[in-house]
């Protein structure tokens, strides 16, 4: 259980995460994830860094059980630093990083496979943000990379999910395969841009991300100031209780 990395193929290095049963992280998770996905980009035996997860899913966000277990907010606060040091690692990852993304991604999934080069989804691969009905915000940054904004703000509303093909529509996953051959596709994909030169491949993914419209770590921090208002106010755990059947103001 917790993150792993192993080499699949030359120049490939394959980062995944295990928290059973649902792989919804702690506190200690993400920052083990952001170390690895650092480490792996600062080797210079590796072009590419594939983004993956054991288990049903891809990733359901947060451990709320733990954030529930603390009578404060230092929970709060490690798990919003803990995931925006996990996302700003995919971005800033000195080499491109291809999401391997089968089952749920929610959440801080999104955030994850949002900030990703390059998505490759298995049939069965449903993202959202169900953030509204758990009493927190975040991570419009990253579903804002997915999908056009109108649907964004509408999937974000409602707490509604997309699926694979549907991302995929909208040019924001490279492809989509039946669940076992999902390990295979990704791989194809990262070995394809593990095969370019390696300085080469590492000036491009900074080049790529300096052009970006959208600072993703201060937009997504700027989310999280509203998340940490909500915990605040009362209305964080309240939303939470009833999972999303409260009526507040």
């Amino acid at each position: 259980m917790g993150v792993s990395t192993s080499r699949p193929d030359k120049g490939v290095a394959r980062v995944t995460v295990d928290f059973p049963p649902v792989n919804a992280l702690p506190v200690r998770g993400w920052y083990e994830l952001a170390d690895a996905l650092r480490a792996a980009g600062r080797d210079p035996e590796v072009r590419c860094v594939v983004l993956a997860a054991e288990g049903r899913g891809f990733n359901a966000g947060v451990d709320i059980k733990e954030l529930q277990r603390d009578p404060g907010h230092d929970a709060l606060i490690g798990v919003n630093h803990g995931c925006a040091e996990a996302f700003a690692a995919v971005h800033d990852c000195a080499v491109p990083v291809v999401a391997e993304v089968a089952g749920f991604c929610l959440g801080g999934g999104v955030g994850l496979a949002g900030n990703a080069d390059a998505i490759v989804a298995a049939e069965d691969a449903v993202f959202g943000l169900p953030e509204l009905d758990r009493g927190a915000l975040g991570a419009a940054t990253h579903l804002a990379r997915l999908v056009p904004q109108h649907l964004m703000r509408a999937l974000y509303y409602t707490a509604r999910t997309v699926t694979a093909a549907e991302l995929h529509a909208h040019g924001s996953v490279w492809k989509v395969v039946p669940r076992p051959e999902l390990p295979g596709a990704a791989l194809e994909l990262a070995a394809e841009i593990a095969a370019k030169d390696g300085t080469l491949i590492r000036l491009a993914k900074a080049a790529l991300n300096g052009i970006d419209p959208v600072d993703v770590r201060r937009s997504y921090r700027f989310e999280q100031g509203f998340t940490f208002e909500a915990a605040l106010s009362g209305v964080a755990d309240r939303v939470r209780d009833t999972f999303g059947g409260g009526e507040g103001t």
